[in-house]
């Protein structure tokens, strides 16, 4: 079980710019705290495509932001990203390449790699998106235990993380459907749909679909991803 949660087994680092701080680690939300310090390391590397649209703010060129979106710092935007209307970055937010950001769209201390669609009225604190992954319209992390205790990954053994803050953790190629709920510490694998209106706790094993209740099924049929 532990290998299933271990980096490569979620995640294709050739598709995001977090690649050298992901592969520090064994865990991907090993690497939550470091997100900010990254951001800011990076600002040497981006080249002249990015241009420091604020203080420690930085967009590629081709990335379309609304002009009543907020982003704070440290913050870098990738190439054809959109940023649309009333999104608010709050900012240690690393979003990669042909991403969306949607309206009413809250992201904190997060990495979306390419391809990542967070298009609606959705909140993603304290977690890690997977190439191609989509959170349906009004979906949300929830990042904080109600009793604030630090937060578990519920494995078979469990894993302690010794994080107060985690949202999830999403595969590459993950679909979460509408106004479903990620709790503290879930990792969804690669190719993970979750059904609309879902309370999804713990660990979802690749190539699964999440149902209400969290009733977990294998696909039935084989699923491939050009």
């Amino acid at each position: 079980m532990r290998d299933s949660l271990q980096v490569p087994a979620l995640l294709d680092l050739s598709h995001t710019l977090a690649a050298p701080l992901l592969e520090r680690f064994a865990f991907p939300w090993e690497a939550l705290p470091e997100i900010s310090a990254f951001i800011v390391s990076l600002a040497a590397s981006l080249g002249a495509d990015y241009e420091q649209i604020a203080p420690s703010v930085w967009a590629h060129k081709t990335a379309k932001i609304a002009p009543t979106a907020f982003l704070g710092a440290p913050c870098v935007i990738g190439p054809e990203t959109e940023v649309r209307h009333c999104a608010f970055i709050r900012g240690s937010a690393l979003v990669g390449a042909e991403c969306v950001v949607g309206n009413s769209v809250e992201l904190k201390n997060v990495i979306l790699f390419d391809k990542v669609q967070t298009p609606h009225y959705n909140y993603v604190g304290d977690s890690i998106l997977g190439y191609r992954s989509h959170m349906g319209a009004g979906s949300i992390t929830s990042n904080v235990k109600s009793d604030k205790t630090l937060v578990v990954v519920k494995s078979e053994p469990p894993v302690e993380t010794g994080l107060k803050k985690f949202g999830a953790i999403l595969g590459d190629y993950v679909e979460v459907g509408c106004n479903s709920v990620l709790n503290p510490g879930c990792v969804l694998g690669r190719r993970v749909s979750v059904y609309p209106v879902s309370c999804v706790r713990g660990v979802i094993p690749a190539d699964s679909i999440v149902k209400s209740g969290n009733v977990i099924v294998r696909r039935q049929t084989d699923w491939r991803v050009s």
